[in-house]
């Protein structure tokens, strides 16, 4: 586990009413810049406009989004971090970032990436697989004390044994919010899939059942000339009736 030692300095530039929205936005990205939001520290929030580079930087750094760095608008400058950002979805590049003011002296929360280590036991002697259900917690700590990642030990990770969020090494400068019960890793068993052969598959097309006759309804052709028409037999009660008379 490594704290985020390394701070990094961004400026950027504030902005005004009149150089908001969306066609300003876009000028923005054409000249190299893109928008961003400052907030936090019980101060206003603040319009900026950032080099993406910068940003871009920080993003890809082992830290992350948890980066702490320095940001400097106009005379003034803060301690700051990336929370939340986005990307433009065909050609990734970056649209947009919102950076909150950090007080170096007050507790916060932040997610932090799990990281597995070693070859498990389940693997390597029983041909499982490793399945990590949880890939980052949530903790609370000092800014200055913001690990990079937590790193642990799945060697002795098995059949029927679960991973939770109480295992994971901690250090008593953070604390877990996420539920201690909550799993991290298991071993599971591989799912052979049967794929049938050709032969079998023509067998099954040509066991397929045959589609049933339909009957149509409606007005009957009329017999061939010269076939015999079946007399209908007469229905038994007319019969009477006409002895009767």
């Amino acid at each position: 586990m490594k704290s985020t030692a390394t701070v990094n300095v961004v400026e950027a530039q504030a902005r005004t009413e009149e150089s908001r929205g969306k066609n300003v936005a876009r000028r923005l990205r054409r000249a190299g810049s893109i928008p961003g939001v400052v907030y936090g520290a019980k101060k206003p929030a603040m319009a900026v406009s950032l080099n993406p580079k910068h940003i871009t930087q920080i993003l890809h750094s082992p830290a992350g989004h948890n980066t702490i760095f320095e940001l400097k608008v106009g005379g003034e400058s803060a301690q700051a971090m990336i929370v939340d950002w986005q990307y433009e979805p065909v050609y990734g590049a970056l649209l947009h970032v919102d950076l909150k003011r950090i007080a170096m002296d007050q507790r916060l929360r932040v997610k932090i990436p799990v990281l597995l280590q070693g070859e498990a036991a389940g693997v390597k002697q029983q041909s499982g697989i490793l399945e990590q259900l949880q890939r980052e917690v949530e903790i609370e700590c000092l800014p200055g004390d913001i690990p990079s990642h937590i790193d642990v030990d799945v060697s002795d990770l098995v059949f029927g044994k679960v991973l939770r969020v109480s295992d994971l090494p901690h250090d008593p400068k953070w604390r877990f919010l996420t539920d201690a019960n909550q799993p991290v890793a298991h071993i599971v068993s591989v799912k052979e899939e049967v794929v049938p052969t050709p032969e079998a598959a023509a067998e099954a097309a040509t066991a397929a059942p045959a589609e049933p006759e339909v009957i149509k309804k409606g007005k009957q052709e009329a017999p061939e000339e010269g076939a015999e028409a079946e007399a209908a037999p007469a229905k038994p009660e007319k019969a009477e009736k006409k002895e009767k008379k």
